[in-house]
């Protein structure tokens, strides 16, 4: 199927599998997959290795602010996935842990580190062909995005996911805290001054609570092919 060089916004709560769909869709597609939350991740990995985040939550944002420039934080295919490294250090398995999860929202919402962030965004995604996947994609990063998606899922299905998840890499997180976790970010991340979670007004909305992979990506290609007349269907791998 011949889709034109867009870049496709995908916004959502967190553990709505927004990660998984994009990196399917980029497979599916042949789009390059730009994960805007392991960024985040990273920024929040880099301030608690250096002690900037203290045991009550707080954030010494000066140090922060003074030390992100010298960050360098970077996309690489390893494997056919796309992994994220600081420097030659590769931290994609380090940001996903229960502890990394609890500062992420706090750290997100500093006005500075989104914008550093977004700046690195614009800078991968030049020549467009991208996907990427986040809370503020089409409403502030790319709000000119040519197709934006919004993901929903009831929260105990959500929990449930990240739980397994979190398991099968060998952690032993509580169903309870994690699903407490991800109800104290859906509010930050929705409450916080700079660019909270939000659906753009021209998003389309994908309550994938039941939906298989496969769903998922007939779901997409439909939306697809209807924005942009495509009338040719591809066979799908997944």
């Amino acid at each position: 199927m011949n889709i034109p060089d867009i870049i496709i916004a995908v916004d959502g709560f967190s553990s709505t599998g927004k990660s998984s769909f994009a990196k399917m869709v980029a497979k599916e597609f042949s789009f390059l997959y730009l994960d805007s939350g392991a960024m985040y991740r990273g920024v929040t990995l880099f301030a608690m290795e250096q002690g900037w985040i203290a045991a009550d939550g707080s954030i010494d944002e000066k140090s922060l602010e003074a030390a992100l420039p010298s960050l360098e934080l970077h996309f690489q295919r390893d494997d056919e996935k796309t992994k994220l490294y600081a420097g030659s250090r590769c931290i994609e398995e380090e940001i996903r842990t229960l502890e990394v999860s609890s500062h992420v929202s706090p750290v997100s919402a500093i006005a500075f580190v989104r914008r550093w962030v977004d700046e690195r965004l614009h800078r991968f995604s030049e020549g467009g062909r991208v996907i990427m996947d986040g809370r503020d994609i089409g409403t502030t990063v790319f709000p000119n995005a040519e197709l934006k998606i919004f993901m929903v899922a009831d929260v105990d299905v959500r929990a449930q996911r990240r739980y397994d998840e979190m398991v099968a890499k060998g952690e032993m997180p509580t169903l309870e805290d994690v699903r407490k976790n991800l109800l104290e970010r859906d509010y930050i991340d929705s409450h916080r001054e700079t660019s909270p979670l939000r659906q753009a007004e021209d998003a389309y909305v994908m309550d994938n609570t039941h939906m298989s992979f496969h769903e998922e990506l007939v779901w997409v290609l439909g939306v697809i092919q209807g924005k942009f007349g495509i009338l040719e269907a591809p066979a799908l791998t997944w």
